[in-house]
């Protein structure tokens, strides 16, 4: 699917707004339908499955009695269960449970079990969860994972010129040293000197032979972030950046010092872009963003960047993962985005690093539309990522989040009682002032943050 022949059509805002409420439906939806079907299996019966809120757009009751409905606001949604005084669940209605028999009662949130409640809230989150694991195993199924050894799978179009690797060659080393596996050819790639030109060794149809190539990082660009000074300034995947502020470039590791030297001011670029006959020379002015990186150890780096990760000379030839391998590779993936995103807060809240590092709706709706102009692949990426975060924010233990409901849970677990209705309610509106208070903060760095 070309998403960007589509987004030609639309205008900036319009995009971005699109897919970040297609983005934020599935996301709901796929949230509420954990609450909705735990709850069903627990016993709990469901009046409403709403997704959204305001005017009922469209509806219907189906055989169990639950109106599923599509209201005109979509940027949330609700599961409304029997006895319910609203649809955060947050206090019963004491006159509909009036009327209930024991055996009725059972079957609203609050005469069922304290398990049944417990698991009917934390599964909302779970699904989440559960969508972004889906979303990456489907992603890595899709793609595959590179060979054990280096093989070059496809050779990416650069603006050199000469006798270079061909699909199919086994690479055995880069300048004279060997690179037997995957993991080592990426070790000596990397510690390679920036070079116009690399002597490969590779077994070309079972013949050892020598060719010059471009350097196997070159700076190419192999993914554009989000809301980021290269993707405003239109820079693409496949790009080839072959001078910095005058000066040339043969591998992407000469990027990074080139750009923190501006210390955020404007930069020239020249870019090589295929166009399937030679390619276009483009030249690009940019201002570089200052950001917030997470290293593997938890901290985080800040740097002056422009949004741009480095792509190869090839594409690796890859391989289908087996399911456990997939799995592994998926969990692995969602065990970094939910370590970082938690680091990252923490950092935030304790002042380390800046709090532009939050973003409201407005910026995720950006990150949205600029991952579907890359591609169907990274706007669901994307939606994987977001999803993580939702589900990550919903436990965390503020009153009117899933996470504030089973602090709840926990407290009557222990005392035997839950907690008096009073406490209950001046809990709530605390959880809702933080709440509220913490998306029009989010709210505004979408208007003053670069």
């Amino acid at each position: 699917m070309d998403f960007n022949s589509i987004a030609a059509s639309f205008g900036g805002a319009i995009w971005s707004g699109l897919f970040f409420i297609v983005a934020i439906a599935i996301i709901v939806a796929v949230h509420e339908y954990g609450h909705y079907i735990v709850g069903r299996w627990s016993g709990i019966h469901a009046e409403v499955f709403s997704l959204g809120f305001g005017p009922v757009i469209y509806s219907r009751v189906d055989k169990r009695g639950t109106k599923w409905q599509i209201a005109a606001l979509p940027i949330g949604g609700y599961v409304k269960f029997l006895g319910d005084k609203d649809a955060a669940s947050a206090a019963p209605d004491q006159a509909a449970l009036g009327g209930l028999t024991a055996d009725e009662k059972r079957h609203t949130m609050f005469g069922a079990p304290l398990w049944a409640r417990a698991a009917t809230v934390a599964a909302g989150p779970i699904f989440n969860f559960i969508l972004a694991l889906v979303v990456f195993m489907g992603m890595i199924s899709y793609t595959g994972v590179a060979t054990d050894v280096p093989v070059v799978g496809r050779v990416n179009p650069t603006p050199y010129v000469g006798a270079t690797i061909q699909p199919g060659d086994q690479i055995l080393a880069l300048n004279g040293t060997a690179t037997p596996d995957m993991a080592k050819f990426a070790e000596v790639a990397s510690a390679l000197p920036p070079a116009a030109s690399v002597t490969y060794k590779v077994d070309r149809n079972g013949t050892a032979i020598d060719v010059q190539g471009a350097h196997p990082f070159l700076p190419m660009v192999g993914a554009v972030m989000p809301k980021n000074a290269g993707g405003d300034a239109g820079i693409q995947t496949g790009d080839v950046i072959v001078q910095v502020a005058g000066q040339d470039v043969s591998a992407f590791s000469q990027l990074p010092a080139l750009v923190e030297a501006t210390q955020g001011k404007p930069i020239a670029l020249k870019i090589w872009r295929d166009n399937g006959s030679g390619g276009d020379i483009i030249d690009v002015t940019l201002s570089p963003n200052r950001r917030d990186l997470p290293k593997n150890d938890g901290t985080f780096e800040t740097r002056w960047m422009i949004g741009l990760s480095g792509g190869m000379l090839f594409a690796p030839q890859t391989r289908q993962p087996g399911v456990w391998e997939t799995v592994t590779i998926a969990v692995d993936q969602a065990w970094f985005t939910a370590k970082s995103s938690l680091s990252g807060l923490w950092h935030v809240v304790t002042g380390q690093i800046s709090s532009c590092n939050l973003s409201g709706p407005v910026g995720m709706a950006q990150v949205m539309g600029d991952a579907a102009r890359q591609g169907f692949q990274e706007f669901l990426g994307t939606l994987g990522m977001l999803s993580l975060g939702i589900g990550l924010l919903n436990l965390f233990p503020i009153p009117v989040l899933d996470g504030g409901h089973l602090m709840f849970y926990a407290y009557e677990a222990v005392f035997r009682r839950p907690p008096a209705p009073a406490v209950m309610n001046i809990l709530m509106l605390i959880g809702l002032m933080a709440v509220l208070s913490f998306m029009f903060f989010a709210l505004g760095n979408d208007f003053t943050c670069k």
